[in-house]
């Protein structure tokens, strides 16, 4: 995989905003890496929907060994009966997300391969027309998979614990959206990059 530079984004960063500048040298150089395999993140952020890491962990892999392929693959995954899905620990409810994305993909709508071709907004729009994908997981996929530089996911719960936080806010929400209204400013065109350092931000020691 050809290795990302982020300097460019990081001198940003931290030339418009210093208390990002504070956690980028305390956190160190950002090591995202995108995960290129496009319908086995789609899927696992299906699988993880509303239980633990290690439940997500489990089921998906159970699920992936139900794939005649060894992988996640569309084309294994076409094969995976209802009930194999079911005794991997699906519920019936994410059964039919699955069954919805692998309809989707077999029908290119999206067309995986090419989403690099669209703009931010436009694999929004494709991704949510699945069930069981939200904004928030077009997000995700956008910063985690395509590696797309200016996703701000203003509505994740780490993101606004992590600017709650470094930047003191104590008042009404009202006062984090401003201010996330104004760090989408001072951080674009890296805005996914400040985002990853607010995560990151939270497994630091208090």
């Amino acid at each position: 995989m050809t290795t990302v530079d982020y300097q460019p984004a990081l001198r940003h960063l931290r030339r418009r905003d210093p208390v990002l500048g504070r956690l980028i040298q305390k956190v160190g150089p950002c090591t995202l890496k995108p995960n290129r395999r496009r319908l086995e993140m789609l899927l696992r952020a299906i699988v993880s929907q509303q239980i633990s890491t290690a439940a997500a962990r489990t089921i998906f892999r159970r699920v992936k060994a139900c794939s005649r392929t060894g992988r996640i693959s569309l084309a294994g995954m076409e094969q995976v009966s209802d009930e194999q899905f079911l005794a991997a620990g699906l519920s019936r409810q994410k059964l039919k997300y699955v069954r919805d994305l692998i309809d989707h993909c077999s029908r290119r709508q999206p067309d995986l391969a090419r989403l690099n071709d669209l703009t931010d907004e436009e694999v929004i729009a494709e991704l949510i027309a699945i069930k069981g994908i939200g904004v928030w997981t077009a997000q995700m996929f956008l910063i985690f998979s395509l590696g797309r530089l200016d996703v701000f996911p203003t509505g994740d719960l780490g993101v606004q614990n992590a600017i709650r936080n470094l930047y003191e806010i104590h008042g009404e929400k009202e006062t984090l959206v401003a201010k996330m209204q104004e760090l989408s400013l001072q951080w674009s065109p890296y805005a996914s990059i400040g985002s990853w350092y607010c995560w990151r931000s939270l497994e630091l020691p208090a």
